[in-house]
């Protein structure tokens, strides 16, 4: 599943790529995606100019002249910007066309989302935390938050409700580089453990972002180039490998149904 970073890199590409440029038509090849695709987006956003993109949690934003284009990337979606005479693919779902170049959106498993929106005061981004990148994000929040969260610290810093973007695999990364077991419970964790794991969410996150995001499986970035951030990573996907710290094994369990890879040697 695309996380912060990845979502982030694919914005930064739109970025460069689409600011400034006018929506010439709208493919709708499948509506069925997590929610129904109103097909009325066509007329609403045809011949609108993009003028900026921003990124809500795993939500980006097109910034039109009027209203707003909101893209989830769900389970396994992803965005290119190629050629407008370049074949359409299977599971690309979603198209925006430029005079030169079509933005095409691919979900093989159908979770993504698109919205149109008159303002950004919608339900799916006002129940989100703040943002792990932000000032928001101070080294006191965490702390604040989780006195009385009986859940495991893992599944609290995943919490959306919470922050935003800590995913699975950076969840685990930040966890180890703070040397705090996923198993405690959130609210049995000091101030100053919690201070420690806030700076390594931020970077950990702010080199995946550098990376340009993690390729596991189905994210590219825009331009079609796989993310780097795989190379980097200390447990996630290395189960029975050993820990670069203490040569002890990585080991792999399920929490909340995903799995949890940490080094039991150096996660106390």
């Amino acid at each position: 599943m695309p996380e912060l970073p990845e979502v982030e890199t694919t914005k930064i590409g739109l970025e460069q790529l689409l600011t400034n440029k006018t929506i010439t038509n709208v493919g709708i090849r499948n509506p069925n995606l997590r929610w129904i695709v109103d097909k009325s987006i066509k007329s609403k956003i045809t011949n609108q100019v993009i003028r900026s993109f921003s990124r809500r949690g795993k939500y980006i934003l097109f910034n039109l002249e009027e209203g707003y284009l909101m893209i989830h990337l769900g389970m396994s979606g992803k965005i290119n910007v190629v050629d407008i005479n370049e074949p359409t693919q299977k599971h690309d779902h979603f198209l925006l066309y430029f005079n030169d170049r079509v933005m095409r959106f691919n979900d093989p498993r159908r979770f993504g989302s698109i919205f149109y929106l008159e303002s950004l005061d919608h339900k799916l981004l006002n129940s989100l935390g703040v943002e792990p990148l932000e000032d928001l994000f101070h080294e006191n929040y965490l702390f604040e938050n989780s006195r009385n969260k009986t859940q495991n610290v893992k599944a609290f810093i995943m919490d959306s409700k919470i922050v935003v973007g800590v995913g699975n695999i950076y969840a685990c990364e930040s966890l180890f580089k703070a040397g705090i077991n996923p198993k405690t419970r959130a609210n049995k964790i000091s101030k100053q453990r919690y201070i420690n794991l806030t700076n390594n969410i931020k970077e950990v996150l702010t080199n995946a972002i550098k990376a340009g995001g993690t390729t596991l499986q189905d994210f590219a970035k825009v331009d079609g180039k796989p993310g780097y951030f795989s190379q980097e990573l200390s447990v996630y996907g290395r189960e029975n490998e050993l820990c670069f710290n203490c040569n002890g094994k990585i080991k792999r369990i399920v929490q909340n149904q995903r799995s949890t890879f940490y080094c039991p040697k150096c996660q106390k």
